[in-house]
């Protein structure tokens, strides 16, 4: 039965409605989640900036025999607890190293104790009334401020918040990361050369794929398990270190690098491939000369993702024990280190309100990290791909 002209004009202002409602419930979604990412940034700059910044005091320094056998004895009784413990250790070590500073008194910028830094920066702090009056007195003297945190950026990790810093975990990430792409990057690109370019296609490679398409899916903490099970109980490889932190990631890291290679592979058209053979190049010729150098950038784009990922991940690191106190920066492959995600986990779990603001200035270096790798990705794809 035929429908008359208004019966169907009905129906299109339904269906316009209907897209139209759509269209307004799928804009304020993405309104929805770009609001929780602005709160979610500017909650971590709020909290993070100020890890950026730490208190030195200026104080006299008495380098007297006394301090050299008590460190508490170097500096006034009235400003006492207000330095940093961790300063006052090294005064012993400075004058066995200069001893010309025996016997001298110099007034020095120190580091100030946790707790004076919270009190300038306006949050809860555990100094008494006596000690909060001695730091205002300082501050109206010019004797205390606020200046550029470098131990942040220089120390590793410390039990003093105001001596925690980024270096041991960010060579740990470093060295980390180099076994990573040592170990991923060349097994991931020689395995999808062989799946996409050489091996048939029949049931034993169609299972290949279907489990490299598996793997890129399962938790990441699986895999931490795996790389316990494999390279610490089985290859005895030294626990908490880079290698096996690398290894683990390796693993973690091979889906996404076999299906990116596969893509940018199978990008390239087939008329490159015809070319190369009807000029008598043989299969290898043509993935080496001709296939890859075209596939590269899309490569070099799913590796750099694939690196990015892997930067961010705790749970793996975690099993293997990567989350080692480490207060100096590792020096060997095959040493006790720390990563990023797992230092920022470690100073999460601390009681000192210090450590919040550490917290949030390791995301920050960490997204800030993360956001360059991704970025450089975007360029990288940019500049190289090329459109058939």
């Amino acid at each position: 039965m035929s429908q008359s002209f208004d019966e169907i004009s009905a129906q299109l202002r339904r269906r316009h409605r209907k897209s139209a409602r759509l269209k307004w419930v799928s804009m304020g979604a993405l309104g929805l989640a770009g609001l929780f990412l602005v709160l979610f940034f500017a909650d971590m700059l709020v909290k993070g900036l100020p890890a950026f910044q730490q208190t030195q005091i200026q104080v006299q320094v008495d380098y007297s025999e006394r301090a050299a056998e008590l460190p508490l004895a170097a500096v006034q009784e009235d400003v006492r607890p207000l330095v940093s413990r961790g300063y006052l250790r090294l005064i012993p070590g400075r004058m066995e190293d200069n001893p010309e500073l025996l016997g001298t008194k110099r007034m020095e910028w120190v580091l100030a104790d946790a707790e004076v830094d919270q009190y300038l920066k306006g949050h809860y702090t555990r100094l008494h009334d006596k000690e909060k009056a001695v730091v205002d007195e300082l501050k109206a003297e010019g004797r205390a401020e606020l200046r550029f945190n470098t131990t942040f950026f220089t120390s590793g990790d410390s039990k003093m918040p105001e001596l925690a810093g980024i270096a041991s975990a960010a060579m740990g990430t470093v060295m980390t990361l180099l076994v990573t792409l040592a170990v991923a990057f060349p097994i991931g690109v020689m395995t999808a050369v062989y799946l996409e370019e050489f091996a048939p296609d029949n049931r034993f490679t169609q299972l290949i794929e279907i489990n490299i398409n598996n793997l890129a899916a399962i938790p990441s903490i699986l895999f931490g398990l795996l790389g316990l099970a494999i390279f610490i109980n089985f290859f005895g490889v030294p626990r908490s270190s880079p290698l096996v932190g690398g290894l683990t990631l390796a693993l973690m890291t091979l889906p996404v690098i076999i299906i990116a290679t596969r893509t940018a592979l199978r990008s390239v058209p087939d008329a490159i491939r015809h070319a190369a053979f009807g000029v008598g190049c043989s299969r290898w010729q043509v993935v080496r000369d001709h296939v890859l150098p075209l596939a590269l950038p899309g490569i070099m784009t799913g590796s750099i993702i694939g690196l990015a990922q892997a930067m961010g991940e705790t749970a793996p690191l975690i099993i293997v024990g990567m989350v080692a106190f480490i207060p100096d920066v590792t020096a060997s492959f095959s040493d006790a280190a720390t990563v990023l995600p797992a230092q920022i986990f470690t100073w999460a779990g601390e009681p000192e309100r210090a450590f919040i603001e550490k917290t949030s200035g390791g995301i920050l270096v960490l997204l800030a990290v993360l956001i360059t790798l991704n970025a450089t990705a975007v360029v990288l794809r940019k500049k190289f791909e090329r459109r058939w």
